[in-house]
């Protein structure tokens, strides 16, 4: 037994939306048995463009039912049924959050139309409901109305059970096939043909336009991953996913390297780690007239040789105490304590005096050195070598004077060629150095030292 569910919705986001009416179609895969609708209140205002979308108005459901009343009457209706909708995740989600509110689990097997029309009549251009009704000339009487929607979505279903002589159905309803679990709008083949690679992978909506990117040892595995993700933004990305794109990198170092440029480049909208864009702070270091060497900040504009670079004073200043407090550096010469003559910390015994004759400036400044040493990728030329994509190809990333440069790939008889890191800059893909890079290649260092 089936229920065919259609509903429509307040539209303030995925979190903040709420039911406006609700139509539920028991079908037997034949002949419709039951059927409830109802207009809801939502109990939060329509926009007037949902209102110009689908009819309903304030004044419409001001009288109408909560959800909670009708609550009971939705879960007798569908219980021992398969729930069954266009684009399922998206009918199926908001209802189990509705029931969710009222401290009841709302579970029940799930069936996507988008989905199985793919399957079963491939080859349209659309699978939105009106352009497979218009196709199958099914006439849909109320579009964008509970219903309306409903009622050729049970029509539609009907039709695609006539045809399943493969038992596609069976295998969708299977809890080990993961063609359930697919986002509704993307094709079975595009991630069937995804490889098992190292690499990034773009998340594309119906526009085209990259809305996540990612980095993954496994990209068919990771992206699968997704799919799974039971966290409603994990969930409300996959219902937006139309189509997937991937770049092979060969290591996981350059897939990390790439996936940051990208982000940083495209601002995919469901992105927030990496989004920031350029630094703002610098770290420094210089020699005053006693000789001791401070650790300083300043904008970036005004730093030319930055040790390291942030995004703000406040994560400055965060690596500033932690640096203080591993190398027992003076806050006063860390310019976290100013005006001051001696710093506080000398009076709890956590710096060993510097600031007021208590200790060497030779002393000292070994330890801001060792300090310094610790920050970021240090100040070398360097060329680090990876696995390249195919054999006898090797990728690299390219510091030069502590900077990032980029990275690039070459063939194995062309690297044997190189002499100096110097020489890898005509063959690199340009990069920007940014904070985020920083510490993924510092990160990398420090393992390989480790290991």
């Amino acid at each position: 037994m089936y229920s065919v569910v259609d509903i429509e919705t307040t539209g303030n986001g995925y979190r903040g939306q709420k039911i406006t009416e609700i139509s539920i179609f028991v079908f037997d895969g034949k002949t419709v048995i039951d059927e409830f609708t109802s207009l809801v209140n939502p109990e939060q205002n329509i926009p007037p463009f949902i209102t110009n979308l689908t009819g309903i108005t304030n004044a419409m459901v001001r009288n109408a039912p909560k959800f909670y009343e009708i609550a009971r009457k939705i879960e007798e209706i569908t219980t021992d049924t398969i729930f069954v909708a266009h684009n399922v995740n998206f009918d199926y989600n908001i209802i189990k959050d509705e029931f969710k509110s009222l401290g009841f689990d709302f579970k029940r097997k799930k069936l996507c139309t988008v989905r199985l029309s793919r399957k079963i009549i491939p080859g349209l251009k659309s699978y939105s409901l009106g352009n497979i009704c218009t196709f199958e000339n099914i006439p849909i009487n109320g579009r964008h109305r509970a219903k309306g929607d409903a009622e050729a979505t049970t029509e539609l279903f009907r039709r695609l059970i006539e045809r399943d002589d493969n038992f596609i159905i069976n295998s969708f309803l299977n809890p080990r096939s993961r063609q359930a679990t697919l986002p509704p709008l993307l094709d079975k083949k595009v991630v069937d043909n995804l490889p098992e690679t190292f690499g990034v992978y773009y998340f594309k909506n119906i526009a085209k336009e990259v809305i996540y990117v990612g980095k993954a040892n496994n990209i068919k595995q990771r992206v699968i991953s997704h799919f799974y993700d039971k966290k409603k933004k994990e969930q409300n990305m996959c219902l937006e996913t139309a189509d997937i794109s991937y770049t092979e990198t060969g290591s996981e170092l350059l897939a990390l390297l790439l996936e940051s440029s990208e982000i940083k480049h495209i601002y995919p909208k469901y992105n927030r780690a990496q989004r920031r864009a350029g630094e703002a702070v610098g770290l420094f270091s210089y020699e005053d007239q006693k000789g001791i060497l401070h650790l300083a900040y300043n904008r970036l504009k005004l730093v030319p040789n930055a040790l390291t670079k942030y995004y703000s004073v406040a994560e400055v200043r965060n690596h500033l105490e932690y640096l203080c407090k591993e190398f027992e550096l003076c806050p006063k010469y860390c310019h976290l304590q100013t005006n001051v003559s001696s710093c506080f910390h000398y009076q709890i015994k956590e710096c060993k005096g510097v600031c007021c004759d208590k200790e060497s400036v030779e002393d000292y400044n070994k330890r801001v050195k060792e300090a310094i040493k610790s920050i970021g990728i240090g100040a070398e030329n360097l060329v680090i070598k990876e696995k390249g994509r195919i054999k006898y190809e090797i990728g690299f990333a390219l510091i030069l004077d502590g900077i990032y440069k980029g990275f690039g790939y070459l063939d194995t008889s062309q690297d044997e060629q190189l002499s100096s890191p110097e020489d890898y800059q005509f063959f690199v893909q340009p990069k920007k150095d940014n904070r985020d890079v920083q510490r993924i290649l510092a990160s990398y260092l420090n393992k390989k030292k480790n290991v």
